[in-house]
């Protein structure tokens, strides 16, 4: 189970039958609900439809300061059509005697970022794309909490931008590579949960025909993903470019080398779909993580998680 069950992404959690009850309740408890910003007010703040209830979530609790990005306009008026979390701070009725809740998204926040800084580095959490850069990806990893996950960490197989892989929207798993508690700030891995050279290569058999997307091209071949952890190496051939599809026969697999020899049998038609992610770590902890085989004649490709940050 991902280390972060107890303060999940947004947008993760189904959102309840809401009554004045239930909002008491939760307001009694400090229960942390979701639910959809229904629009923002000239004053930013946000206003929600909570069954009978009308929530109003004030600007200044929309967003902790600690997080990234928190002082600019765009980061509150950009909830609105999304599912937020929030805790509801009290219970009050307007001039016209119906219900109205006042919410606080700072708080959950606030609670998330405090346990997030405070997990190891390898700790495996359930997180969710919420922007891509030629850079990285953006991810929510607890209650709308920004982390950085940078393009060389997501997959063994290089790509040339981080929508090779991901969709915004997207839930996938990462791991914490570092945590800067006096910036406040998370950075994550993702290829280490992908699997090793070996766990990936053993989904192919020398012999058979499958499916490969064009990474790279170079004079002496091009290099082919297999699968997000597991590239292999074709003979040149005129005409291809990166992200094109492709068929290819395997040749021969060679782990003391770490090595696929491929055959490229024709070009496919394009498929926008990222390819799909096999995790091979779901959870727990990581400390040291070996991707080349042990029989391998290289220097070992790996990662060693260090102590975060004071």
């Amino acid at each position: 189970m991902p280390e972060n069950i107890l303060f999940p992404p947004e947008g993760l959690t189904p959102q309840p039958a809401f009554s004045i009850s239930s909002l008491r309740a939760a307001m009694d408890h400090g229960d942390v609900l979701e639910a959809v910003a229904q629009r923002c007010d000239p004053q930013q703040n946000l206003h929600f439809t909570l069954g009978p209830v009308t929530g109003i979530l004030p600007r200044a609790e929309a967003l902790s300061h600690w997080i990234s990005g928190a002082e600019r306009e765009i980061s509150v008026i950009s909830k609105v059509g999304k599912q937020i979390c929030f805790t509801v701070t009290s219970m009050e009725s307007d001039e016209k005697g119906a219900p109205v809740a006042r919410l606080s998204r700072k708080i959950p926040q606030e609670q998330a970022l405090d346990a997030l800084l405070k997990l190891p580095p390898g700790a495996v959490v359930a997180a969710r794309v919420t922007h891509l850069a030629p850079f990285g990806a953006f991810l929510d990893v607890g209650r709308g909490v920004v982390a950085m996950l940078p393009i060389e960490q997501i997959s063994v197989s290089r790509i040339s931008h981080p929508k090779d892989r991901f969709q915004v929207g997207q839930k996938i798993l990462a791991a914490v590579l570092s945590a800067d508690q006096k910036k406040h700030r998370l950075t994550m891995t993702h290829k280490e949960l992908l699997g090793t050279w070996m766990e990936n290569a053993s989904w192919f058999t020398p012999g058979e025909t499958v499916r490969g997307i064009v990474r790279s091209v170079k004079e002496y071949g091009s290099f082919i993903e297999l699968m997000p952890n597991l590239s292999g190496l074709a003979d040149a051939r005129e005409g291809l470019s990166p992200g094109d599809h492709v068929s290819v026969y395997v040749k021969s697999i060679r782990p003391e080398r770490m090595k696929i020899k491929l055959q490229i049998i024709e070009r496919l038609p394009p498929d926008p779909t990222p390819p799909p992610l096999r995790y091979q770590v779901t959870d727990g902890v990581l400390e040291h993580w070996v991707y080349s085989p042990p029989n391998y004649t290289g220097a070992p490709v790996e990662t060693v998680f260090k102590a975060a940050l004071p």
